[in-house]
């Protein structure tokens, strides 16, 4: 007869455990991103008040992020998860680096949408806090070398084309969050999207033309 032996509640209970976890720290982030938002913005956000707004004691977002700077980290890595940075892998597999950059630009356009007020403070809070300021900055490196992978991919640039650098460069400031702000004062994300992809075909000029891709309105 073949014995029956228990099995332990003890992975069972981990795993609760683990849920419950993961469910206070989403609970404290969307607190901090919401006072973020709200009218207070950074004047209004500290550690205890994200504490209040999420209905968890001040220690539990301490031992979750460590630090204010730690918290707003986490904001902006939520911002990147609602905001589609998944699809980046997917652009760099695209053999047609005219083609990844148009997806590159849609990826930003749709993430700099997601949340643009609490977006701005984040970044205003990266200006007065040097810390925060030189992750924010490690950021934007990340998308200037995306940009310089793209650009290094395109065909052999005739006579008259930018430099590689100076590519990168426009390229950069193109897809920044401050280029997407202002132009979607009056047009849609798709709107600005579509904006962007033929002022990055312009800015090339004879580079896409050899490149020999059909055009955004073919796409």
């Amino acid at each position: 007869m073949a014995l029956s032996i228990p099995m332990s509640p003890r992975p069972y209970r981990l795993g609760q455990r683990q849920v419950a976890t993961d469910q206070t720290r989403n609970r404290i982030v969307e607190a901090a991103r919401e006072l973020l938002a709200s009218e207070g913005g950074l004047a209004g956000f500290s550690v205890d008040a994200v504490a209040r707004q999420a209905d968890v004691a001040r220690m539990t977002v301490y031992y979750q992020f460590r630090s204010r700077l730690g918290l707003l980290e986490a904001v902006f890595d939520d911002l990147a998860g609602r905001g589609g940075m998944e699809g980046m892998p997917a652009v760099f597999t695209t053999p047609d680096a005219l083609r990844a950059l148009d997806l590159f630009i849609g990826v930003f356009c749709r993430f700099w949408a997601t949340d643009p007020v609490v977006m701005r403070r984040l970044r205003g809070a990266g200006a007065v806090d040097p810390e925060l300021g030189d992750g924010l900055q490690a950021r934007e490196d990340r998308r200037e070398q995306g940009l310089r992978v793209l650009i290094g991919r395109l065909p052999d640039r005739p006579e008259g084309a930018l430099d590689a650098d100076a590519a990168v460069d426009l390229l950069h400031s193109l897809t920044s969050f401050d280029t997407y702000e202002r132009l979607a004062r009056t047009r849609t994300t798709q709107e600005v999207e579509a904006v962007l992809r033929r002022s990055a075909r312009a800015l090339l000029g004879p580079v896409a033309d050899q490149a020999g891709v059909c055009s955004i309105d073919e796409q």
